[in-house]
């Protein structure tokens, strides 16, 4: 049975090769292409995607896709020399050895160790579990615990996996308590732990989001930062900010839908998969539940307050003050983050600020051993090798596609046959299926920033306009619906993991909130603001239909029982 599901799928994904590959070859036939972007130089891009969904491996899709991209390179022009082939071959490794030993590259992907370190440090000092103790103390019904678990994952901003280990773990015994369903913490947890990591200006993804678009950048010729682009896409990351107001709505107001609502009323009544001993914490170590917090908290603090320091110097924020009262202006910090010019190596030295802070703490509040500090960095260091080892392979691919002219073939086929108002949207439900399908928000940024963005600059006329900035956005997005919902993603397993809800119970609870907030995203934000309508407008219409259908719901059939007798720990 396996068998023939394995094979089903490898022809669906065979058969959507070929189409793209064969519209393609069809329409550059058609089309005013320019001979030095020929129609397979799609042919790397689409593999990636294909290949991405039948193996669930990104690492070996970018890989297979860079090989067969090297080798359009040269093969073409001599099909029947073992010369192109071998110059194809060569170029390989030199694509990805020039991409490795790029100083700016090597520069951006030196934030990511330290900053996982920290996190790792603040773990072993107990930090965050001393900010859950006291956070939990304040805890009273449960919607209090609902609305705890949200605020605990909108703090652990700094990145989505540390987001969904602490809160599902710590939060799963005051969840039990006071008859939250499994199912519920999950979505709690996933909901803020990659919309929260992505939107962050100070977190694990911000070098990703900021590298990419450096790239596109350069390739286009803007002469913009990676930072003033993420900026501009801020205003239009509809579905994250809308699954954020979705989710505190939703617990304000009681109201659940769908196979959500009856695991909620099974919690209510004492069914379920409720521990049938939950433990909270005891309520006499208060003095020390705050000093552990301050281990997490100072070296957060000094992460963030050292980096936007540093940005403010950088990028001219002294020459371009003229009062205080600028100093609580969005705007004039948007100008200035956006004006600075070595945000690598601000990032760089804020993760290491932050780690000397959280060995500091930790040795103070004497939860942190020396011992255990090496392991700490080793595993900070493991866990910056998976998302490293991608973005090399995304530079690598992008390079590969500039040179056989990937993104000049699409804007030459697309720029005539799409109205740009339709382009946001359209890249918003793209970017949504690729990224549940693969799995992965980092792969389908990688794939889709360096190919996307290109055309949504064509259909501007040639200008960093609306169409484009409104795209960034909309990839961002797409890319993080699939790492929030999809079964085979990272933060969907580890959530349902760290909260001890069953794997298929998570998906199939959460994906009717997903697919609803995407849905209102792309009708009511992406598309309105696509015709010019202001985002904070379209965001704030999105909102209210929301609302609107949150109201329209039945309340909870069944009212919440008393919480469960406290038991010490």
């Amino acid at each position: 049975m396996k068998a023939a599901g394995r094979t089903q799928k490898i022809l669906i994904a065979a058969a959507v090769f070929a189409a793209l590959c064969g519209s393609a070859a069809w329409l550059a036939g058609t089309a005013d292409t320019s001979p030095a972007s020929p129609w397979y130089s799609i042919v790397p891009p689409a593999l990636a995607i294909v290949l991405a969904f039948l193996t669930r491996n990104v690492i070996r899709s970018l890989g297979a896709a860079i090989v067969v991209g090297a080798l359009l390179g040269f093969v073409p022009a001599d099909p029947m020399s073992l010369d192109a082939w071998g110059a194809g071959a060569r170029s390989v490794f030199t694509l990805v050895g020039a991409t490795a030993t790029n100083r700016s590259n090597l520069l951006t992907l030196s934030f990511l160790p330290p900053v996982f370190a920290m996190v790792e440090l603040i773990i072993a000092g107990g930090g965050f579990r001393g900010v859950m103790t006291w956070l939990l103390k304040r805890v009273r019904t449960g919607k209090s615990a609902q609305l705890a678990t949200a605020t605990m994952g909108v703090a652990c901003f700094i990145d989505d996996y540390a987001s969904a280990i602490i809160s599902g773990s710590m939060m799963q015994p005051i969840a039990d308590r006071f008859r939250v369903s499994r199912a519920k913490l999950a979505f709690l947890v996933d909901a803020t732990a990659a919309p929260i990591a992505g939107l962050a200006v100070v977190s694990t993804w911000i070098a990703y989001e900021t590298s990419l678009f450096t790239g596109v950048s350069q390739q286009l010729g803007l002469g913009k930062t990676g930072y003033a682009m993420f900026f501009d896409a801020l205003s239009y990351r509809f579905y994250c900010l809308l699954m954020l107001g979705f989710m505190y709505a939703h617990i304000l107001l009681g109201r659940d839908f769908g196979p959500m609502r009856e695991a909620e009323e099974q919690a209510r009544q004492g069914e379920g998969d409720r521990d049938p001993c939950p433990v909270t914490c005891d309520p006499g170590h208060e003095p020390r539940a705050t000093r552990r917090a301050r281990t997490a908290l100072l070296p957060l603090a000094g992460l963030v307050l050292f980096h936007l320091t540093g940005l403010w110097l950088d990028g001219g924020g002294p020459a371009r003050l003229t009062g205080a009262a600028l100093l609580l202006s969005p705007t004039y910090w948007r100008e200035v983050i956006s004006a600075a010019s070595h945000s690598s190596h601000m990032l760089l030295s804020a993760a290491l600020f932050g780690v000397t802070i959280a060995i500091l703490c930790g040795r103070r509040s004497g939860s942190l051993a020396w011992s255990a500090v090496p392991g700490c960095l080793y595993r900070g260091l493991r866990r910056a090798a998976l998302p490293a080892v991608i973005l090399l392979l995304a530079w690598s691919l992008k390079s590969c596609c500039d040179d056989l002219g990937t993104g000049r073939f699409l804007t030459g086929l697309l720029a005539d046959r799409i109205l740009p108002w339709c382009f946001p949207p359209l890249l918003f439900a793209v970017a949504c299926i690729v990224s549940f399908a693969i799995g992965t928000s980092y792969g389908t940024m990688a794939i889709l920033i360096p190919t996307a963005i290109p055309i949504a600059y064509a259909l501007d006329g040639n200008t960093y306009g609306l169409t484009t900035m409104i795209s960034l956005g909309a990839v961002l997005d797409g890319a993080i619906f699939g790492d929030h919902c999809s079964p085979i993603s990272d933060t969907t397993i580890l959530s349902a993991t760290a909260t001890s809800c069953d794997l298929v119970l998570h998906t199939r609870t959460q994906l009717p909130y997903s697919l609803f907030v995407a849905a209102v995203a792309l009708a009511f934000a992406y598309t309105p603001s696509a015709f010019g309508l202001r985002p904070l407008w379209s965001l704030g219409l999105a909102f209210l239909t929301i609302v609107a259908v949150l109201l329209a719901l039945r309340r909870p059939v069944q009212p919440a029982l008393e919480a469960l007798p406290q038991q010490a720990s």
